[in-house]
């Protein structure tokens, strides 16, 4: 049974009346966590790499073999890759069946799904977050110079339909997909080290080969995380992405006209509804969209994320099994159901209608969530991020449109001078429970690219006095009987416009406490709570003044820089119109004035050919000079807040006291939530 919005309103104030007894260690905030229990050591299953552990026998799940007995379906061992990847689990050897259940929010809510798929990648991370292991490829090789990347595939590995899975999906991804204009109009960094185009090469059936002209020690890396080239299909083909590095040829190259002719696919494509065909390749290679999509993730679904319920069931020819030779997953299916809204959806996990859900997770929830433990019949793991901030006040750097306020958001002293009247302490207690640290944007110092523990504060505590001067310095001395500071050019008030989304923290509230904050200051905020696709289109269209978003991902930087660097036009909140120009490689956008700026194109271009420890060194001092210039003003972070606040069924077993939450890690990814499985 599923929870209306009628009966959240009716069961809410008997919830909320629990609350009032919330647990010692919360009212400690960050203090008590660790005696809380809520905050475990990060653990979770391992990758076997010793060839001689790897099992000689396999099983598989009751459903499959019967199916096998059908004669629907080959014997285990033949659907299996020669060399699978085995997992040793966290706890113990699991059993087969059971539904996870689980919320989301509508179409757009892909990545719950894609991160669950998260194995479908070249290469992946460890549960530490810290380490890379082998997934999709056996093993993958550098060349001295950096200059060629050989990527070893498990020989007889298959798709879900059963068709081989070769280098030739990658070279049909290159070729096919990735080069063809119409489909990706421009090129992408990921492919580019210093701005020279590199190629997908067949070496043999199971080998290809990344060629450049340059080297590009960082693409290992790359392959590991959450990429455009290194995010596998589940994040390189959903929502008109064409990414991913490989593609099924055998199942998609009929919606192609270089197989028949533009002719024949456009007809095909009107013949199922769409204006033509690269609308349609769009649709058909989207695995949460398309159930007859081959893919080699644990789970494929089977009832789209189009319909109030998101079905997802078990690969039978998933390459994984665990250390007694039984394939993954354990799990039969992945069953999401709509929730109306995110209330909803946190009442339904406080009711145990879902067995493990993390994400639309609410923090300020956390008291009623703990004391409804038992009636719901889960457990709650607090997951601390790396990230240094979880909302995120982004000043856009390509603003034009009012030369005045452009005037202002591009001057530092200005965006110093209003990090500094921001409270932090307040908006930690009354949005983060008092569980996260305040500060700047920069990583954690158990990161490698954290540039320094001064870092983590610098511009970045409450100072008012200061931030007044500041202000009173750069000239803005006059203002109108409210108090607020007047426009140099007018004599009006000067206003900014915070553009804030109602995504996955309360950030249009936060932002009218940060208001009240700069009200000190004298500076007025016009906070504008904006439906998400509007203000993204605002940013992509360089119409914004400021923006606001988490920086999440930023703890490992060239993984995914979006959120720190404007590099990527989909999201260039500090500068779309410099994002274009970086990843067109100038053909596009405007070329930044500021020298700081290009200051750190050049060094995250140059990372790409560094080894492990320059690299890191270079992204330090990148962070400090995003840190001292506060383009982008953190707040609060290294908290549980994005998606840290875990809800475990109790009958869950494998499942890690701690798991990494940043965003290469793709929560719950790298807890291999194949492993997981029902104990009763």
């Amino acid at each position: 049974m599923t929870t209306t919005r009628r009966q959240f309103l009716t069961y809410s104030s008997a919830f909320v009346a629990t609350s009032a007894v919330a647990l010692d260690a919360l009212a400690q905030g960050a203090a008590g966590l660790a005696q809380s229990g809520l905050v475990g050591a990060l653990d979770g299953s391992e990758v076997v790499t010793d060839p001689a552990a790897v099992p000689h026998k396999f099983q598989e799940a009751p459903e499959l073999a019967e199916l096998v007995r059908q004669g629907k379906l080959p014997p285990v061992a033949q659907r299996l890759p020669e060399e699978p990847l085995v997992l040793k689990p966290l706890n113990s050897v699991g059993k087969y069946g059971g539904v996870w259940r689980r919320g989301f929010v509508g179409p757009g809510d892909g990545e719950n799904g894609n991160r669950i798929n998260a194995s479908d990648k070249l290469l992946f991370w460890d549960y530490t977050g810290n380490k890379i292991i082998p997934s999709i490829a056996k093993s993958v090789d550098q060349s001295e110079d950096g200059k060629i990347t050989r990527v070893a595939l498990r020989k007889g590995m298959k798709w879900s339909d059963g068709a081989p899975f070769t280098a030739d999906d990658f070279v049909f991804w290159f070729e096919d997909i990735y080069s063809n204009r119409e489909i990706v109009p421009t090129g992408i960094a990921d492919l580019s080290p210093a701005g020279k185009p590199g190629k997908i090469v067949k070496i043999d059936e199971a080998t290809v080969e990344f060629q450049f002209e340059v080297p590009y020690f960082l693409l290992r890396e790359m392959l590991a995380g959450d990429t455009l080239i290194g995010g596998g299909m589940s994040v390189g083909m959903y929502q008109n992405r064409s990414f991913g590095c490989y593609a099924p040829k055998h199942y998609l190259k009929q919606f192609l006209p270089k197989y028949s002719s533009e002719d024949e696919v456009n007809k095909m494509a009107r013949a199922q509804g769409f204006e033509n065909w690269v609308r349609m390749l769009h649709n058909k290679k989207d695995w949460n969209l398309n159930i007859d999509l081959p893919v080699i993730g644990p789970w494929k679904t089977t009832k789209p994320i189009n319909t109030p319920t998101w079905v997802m069931e078990r690969n039978p020819f998933y390459y994984a099994v665990d250390t007694e030779g039984n394939q993954l997953p354990y799990i039969n299916q992945v069953v999401m159901t709509l929730a109306e809204d995110l209330e909803v959806l946190n009442l339904r996990a406080m009711a145990g209608q879902y067995d493990m859900q993390e994400r639309h997770i609410d923090i300020a929830k956390l008291p009623v969530i703990l004391e409804n433990r038992d009636r719901g019949g889960y457990d709650v793991h607090l997951d601390l991020a790396f990230n240094g901030s979880d909302t995120t006040i982004h000043f856009n750097q390509s603003y034009t449109a009012d030369p005045e306020i452009a005037k202002w958001l591009t001057n530092a002293d200005f965006r110093r001078a209003l990090s500094l009247a921001i409270d932090r302490d307040q908006l930690n207690q009354t949005f983060w429970l008092g569980l996260g640290k305040p500060g700047s944007t920069a990583p954690a110092e158990s990161m490698p690219q954290c540039p320094g523990k001064e870092w983590l504060s610098k511009w970045s505590t409450l100072d008012l006095a200061q931030a007044n001067k500041m202000l009173d310095g750069l000239g803005l001395t006059k203002k109108d009987d409210d108090g607020y500071r007047l426009r140099s050019d007018n004599g009006q008030r000067l206003r900014l416009e915070v553009q804030t989304v109602r995504a996955f923290l309360p950030w249009p509230q936060q932002l009218e406490m940060v208001a009240q904050h700069w009200r000190r200051a004298g500076i007025y905020a016009e906070v504008k709570e904006m439906e998400r696709v509007l203000a993204f289109t605002r940013t992509q269209n360089n119409e914004h003044h400021i923006h606001v978003w988490t920086n999440g991902g930023t703890e490992l930087l060239y993984l995914f820089p979006r959120h720190a660097i404007p590099v990527d036009p989909t999201e260039a909140f500090m500068g779309p119109e410099f994002a274009k120009w970086f990843s067109s490689n100038g053909r596009l956008g405007r070329e930044p004035a500021d020298p700081n700026w290009k200051r750190i194109y050049e060094m995250f271009r140059s990372a790409a050919g560094q080894k492990d420890d320059e690299r890191n060194k270079t992204a330090q001092e990148i962070w400090k000079i995003l840190v001292d210039q506060q383009y982008s003003i953190g707040t609060v972070g290294q908290s549980p807040a994005l998606m840290g606040v875990r809800l475990v069924n109790r009958k869950l077993g494998n499942i890690p006291s701690r798991a990494c939450i940043a965003q290469h890690c793709r929560t719950p990814g790298s807890s291999r939530p194949e492993t997981f499985f029902y104990k009763s």
